[in-house]
């Protein structure tokens, strides 16, 4: 669906020249587009789609893409710099997720106007998620101001930045209202069309659910900055189930089914629109990931990753200068490898992270480059190559990370209940989100699994499970440090980045209020080289934590 907006644009194109070719016509019957319509009239149920796929891609695009890379859930042998090594160009840009804020601003206004309180409520939790994207990515961002640039003035089109505490205030209240507004039963609402909600089709008890495990999501956000905020606000959601209701189920996941028509709506990395297969060879696994699911036996690598197609075997006996396949195995001499590093696992081979800079040649590929053919590392699962598939989702919150949240109030020693109940109801729910349910009472008594205690624990289980949505992965390192991911030796920094670039357009156009928000970035050792401006200046939100460097 294209957006009410770029209607309008299309619209003020046709009044212009409908104007000098019939002058004579009343001006207030040109200004009606008989082929849209207009923001004033639009039904909200039309927009809202827009708005649902749009933020449900943007999300999978940042936590399957480049933050996959910087979380080291996965690596790319072919246009990397990006992916490995936070070589990043200094223009990442927010506008696509203004513009989704903008259409959902219209579902809202729509909404209240018409008195949709279902509409309402979809429309500050989609505000909450976009919005907290924004400062979670690049820190201070337009918020109090935004969005009003129609109505004209300086303030408007060149809004002030809000600082991060503003906005995550903003967010928690408007996801409170939000989570009253979606308490009443499904009967009590007016004008619900279920297909219009393309995540939990129109069920407003499953959208409560999501406004308040956003809450618990944001509140552990700023736990390190406002402990007593961050308790108090998590204590009172757990204290009251019936009121403030949880993911805390995979069947409440809040998803978002690719449908596979067309390149658009297709899941990312697909071969079925992408002919050349390119998206998806040049992804492939990270060894810090496979390096930590291998050891407990975990049962969702299967899931995600393919074997390798070719193993490697160094062999003393064979004579120097070997170098064959022999029954789907390439042996080599000691002499061939010498100090070259090499990875012989039989079943699963990852990319280290940032290894160098050309990461198609690793683990002795015989055709390095751009083809991103490796047969000696693995590639991800074949579903990946598909366009659509049960498991080929847009994975916005899970019961996963909802419990995982919870174990690590509970570990804090906060009113959240049993941490290592919380912890296993974790582990249970993201192996049911992957199909895999049945594995989970064997898993959980591996080694490295079965609860010890520790925070390390719980982030990392929590790191494994944020697989394709990795954004929330690369939030709790910032914040804890965990795991204690390392940068590889060929990326931009020796540290991993904490946030996006301000866009060159931004620092232009709106000088004034994104130079004061510079200004309150911290600059630290790893940032001096590019500025204020350095995905290594720290955000309020880590401030004075010490993490995660």
């Amino acid at each position: 669906m294209k957006t009410i907006f770029h209607k309008i644009t299309a619209s003020l194109a046709l009044v212009l020249g409908l104007f000098f070719l019939y002058s004579c016509k009343d001006l207030t019957q040109l200004n009606i587009n008989p082929n849209g319509v207009q923001p004033e009239t639009v039904n909200p149920n039309l927009v809202m789609p827009t708005v649902l796929t749009e933020t449900a891609k943007l999300y999978t695009n940042l936590g399957f893409q480049d933050i996959a890379g910087v979380v080291q859930h996965t690596q790319k042998d072919a246009w990397f710099s990006g992916h490995n090594d936070y070589d990043w160009g200094g223009d990442q840009s927010w506008t696509s997720y203004y513009d989704q804020l903008r259409n959902n601003d219209l579902v809202y206004q729509r909404a209240v106007a018409l008195n949709m309180e279902f509409q309402q409520g979809v429309a500050l939790v989609m505000k909450s998620i976009l919005f907290g994207l924004i400062t979670d990515l690049w820190g201070d961002a337009p918020y109090t101001n935004a969005l009003k640039g129609e109505a004209g003035g300086l303030d408007n089109i060149a809004p002030k930045y809000d600082s991060q505490d503003v906005i995550y205030a903003g967010i928690l209240a408007d996801l409170d209202k939000a989570s009253t507004l979606l308490s009443k039963p499904k009967a009590s609402y007016s004008s619900i069309v279920e297909s219009a909600d393309v995540y939990y089709a129109g069920d407003p008890t499953k959208w409560q659910r999501l406004a308040n495990s956003l809450k618990l999501r944001y509140l552990m956000r700023i736990s390190t900055k406002q402990p007593d905020v961050a308790k108090s606000g998590i204590e009172k959601i757990v204290a009251n189930p019936a009121q403030y209701p949880i993911i805390d189920d995979a069947s409440f996941d809040a998803t978002m089914a690719f449908v596979g028509n067309n390149s658009g709506d297709a899941w990312p990395s697909n071969s079925v629109f992408d002919i050349s297969g390119s998206n998806y060879r040049r992804i492939k696994m990270c060894s810090t990931l496979l390096k930590a699911m291998q050891p407990t036996n975990d049962p969702r690598l299967a899931v995600w990753a393919k074997k390798v197609e070719i193993p490697l075997k160094v062999d003393a006996t064979l004579p120097a200068g070997t170098d064959k396949i022999v029954s789907g195995v390439r042996y080599l001499s000691p002499d061939k490898v010498g100090n070259t590093p090499i990875d012989t696992d039989p079943n699963y081979v990852g990319i280290p992270p940032s290894i160098s800079q050309l990461p198609s040649a690793y683990n002795f590929n015989p055709t390095p480059g751009q083809t991103s053919v490796n047969p000696h590392v693995s590639y991800l699962n074949e579903i990946y190559t598909q366009a659509k598939g049960t498991l080929l989702k847009s994975r916005l919150v899970s019961a996963a990370e909802v419990n995982f949240i919870l174990a690590e109030a509970a570990q804090k020693g906060w009113a959240a209940g049993d941490a290592k109940t919380r912890y296993e109801n974790a582990i249970k729910a993201s192996l049911t989100a992957w199909g895999l349910s049945s594995s989970y009472a064997t898993f959980i008594t591996q080694k490295g699994v079965a609860y010890d205690g520790t925070l390390n624990q719980i982030i990392s289980q929590k790191w494994i499970a944020s697989w394709t949505s990795a954004t929330e992965a690369w939030f709790d390192y910032r914040r804890t440090g965990l795991p204690a991911l390392q940068a590889g030796p060929v990326a931009k920094r020796k540290v991993l980045p904490v946030r996006f670039y301000y866009m060159r357009d931004e620092l232009n156009l709106n000088k004034t209020n994104s130079g004061a928000a510079l200004d309150k970035l911290e600059v630290t050792a790893n940032s001096q080289s590019d500025g204020k401006n350095s995905p290594w200046s720290k955000p309020w939100v880590i401030q004075g934590t010490g993490k995660p460097w």
